[in-house]
């Protein structure tokens, strides 16, 4: 699988040990940066670039999948979410991490590289890579109505909206 890999100085270090740990066991991995560390850079522009290049990924009909870091890995989560197509989750725990396939069908995972160990955050995105999605009905749906606000703007099957 091809795995879109982003952070910030915050995870630079997460990183480019993740990215050896994906490599080894057999993914392709994309870095989307940044190259070296600068405390004063910004995320959005990696993790936008991440997050299209997933979702271009998956026009294509490649499996891919992204993975994020900074801080705390809410804005990391926040930009990638800007691009669409994109559902980025932040991730925590193991429950997260595979709740974030199983449920939400989610294609890029967010971490915070100060709120985990690199042990901690290599499981998470191999319990992420390795979950499948449900299918289940009701999260089939949901997905279908952040597609629809995506596209659209509004949820028709919300009873609350005009």
């Amino acid at each position: 699988m091809r795995i879109h890999i982003a952070t910030d100085h915050a995870g630079l270090e997460f990183s480019a040990t993740l990215q050896q740990h994906l490599t080894d066991v057999g993914h392709e991995v994309i870095d989307h940066g940044p190259a070296e560390y600068d405390s004063l850079d910004d995320y959005p522009g990696f993790c936008i670039a991440a997050a299209r290049a997933v979702a271009a990924d998956e026009t294509a009909g490649i499996e891919a999948l992204g993975v994020v870091f900074g801080g705390s890995g809410n804005g990391e989560q926040i930009a990638a979410n800007k691009v669409t197509g994109i559902r980025a989750a932040l991730v925590w725990n193991d429950s997260t991490a595979a709740l974030a396939r199983q449920h939400n069908d989610a294609n890029v995972i967010s971490i915070g590289a100060r709120q985990h160990t690199v042990d901690e955050a290599t499981r998470f995105i191999d319990l992420f890579i390795a979950e499948p999605f449900s299918g289940d009905e009701r999260h089939v749906r949901r997905i279908a109505q952040l597609g629809e606000y995506e596209t659209t703007g509004a949820i028709a099957a919300h009873p609350l909206e005009p």
